[in-house]
């Protein structure tokens, strides 16, 4: 049975990638800098993707990748035995945010997609299957770092500040559906050689995607909207609270990013559940 390598594996989806793979029967090795104990169906390899082709490991069929990808066509020219398939994550925050007013977001996007396109190139000389997931607003709760997150200010404070009417779309995606999406496209011949944006199945607004926040830890819906100019002052005040957010974040609560899901389902069944968080409180730190 052909082997299957997971990057990224004790991330949220790449978690549930390596889950998935031991669910199908299919032997699953699964790369960490930190050594993880050995499970059924589950080899653990200690290393960086940077240098995996320094790693002793037998030929893998196919590489997820939910990590960095950066390091990836590098190392695919420099593995003994190529991959036939090549699955990896990076994000719709290319096509919505390259052009961010943040500096430091700019510069890292960019990258991405020049990351992307490399893996590209790379994957063509060698003659690898090639499929690129970019997920919207990843959400697992209590684990992330985009639902969760607001739904501990809410435990914390018990309202959420908007700025704006919240009205901008969004349509979040759980990470397990990620991982059957991984899989399924991995499966499908129509998916090689193809990008494809990965959006939850509901379209809502931002307000509506907090509210159904509140709704998941059985709280009132409590959310106070502010105009722009008042909502940085806030968040300068508040930002302690939010480590690597930035007041641009919020800024963005009026602008829509939405994403077709046809090409995904058409061509490998992409079916993601409707967004309907359920938290158990109080949250873990």
């Amino acid at each position: 049975m052909s082997n299957s390598l997971v990057v990224g594996a004790t991330g949220i989806v790449g978690g549930y990638i390596v889950r998935k793979i031991v669910q199908s029967g299919g032997p699953c090795l699964a790369l960490s800098r930190s050594s993880q104990p050995d499970a059924p169906g589950v080899t653990w390899l200690k290393g960086d993707l940077a240098a995996l082709h320094l790693l002793q490991m037998p030929p893998i069929a196919t590489i997820y990748c939910t990590a960095n990808i950066g390091p990836l066509p590098a190392v695919l020219r420099r593995l003994e035995t190529a991959p036939k398939r090549v699955v990896v994550f990076t994000s719709t925050s290319i096509l919505t945010k390259i052009n961010s007013e943040i500096e430091t977001e700019r510069t890292m996007l960019r990258q991405l997609a020049d990351a992307e396109q490399e893996l590209i190139a790379a994957c063509r000389e060698l003659g690898i299957g090639w499929t690129i997931l970019r997920p919207t607003l990843i959400y697992a709760e209590g684990r992330d770092a985009n639902i969760t997150r607001l739904a501990r200010f809410i435990e914390k404070c018990g309202f959420v500040p908007l700025a704006g009417k919240g009205k901008g779309l969004r349509q979040p995606v759980h990470a397990e559906d990620l991982a059957i999406g991984a899989l399924a496209a991995a499966g499908s011949a129509h998916a090689i050689g193809m990008i494809y944006s990965l959006p939850g199945s509901e379209v809502i607004s931002y307000r509506e995607m907090v509210g159904r926040i509140f709704d998941g830890m059985a709280r009132p819906r409590r959310m106070i909207a502010l105009p722009q100019l008042l909502w940085k002052a806030a968040f300068a005040i508040a930002s302690p609270l939010f480590p690597n957010a930035n007041a641009a974040m919020g800024l963005r609560m009026d602008k829509d990013m939405v994403f077709d899901v046809r090409p995904a389902t058409e061509d490998f069944g992409w079916k993601p559940r409707p967004f309907r968080p359920q938290f158990v409180t109080p949250l873990q730190r």
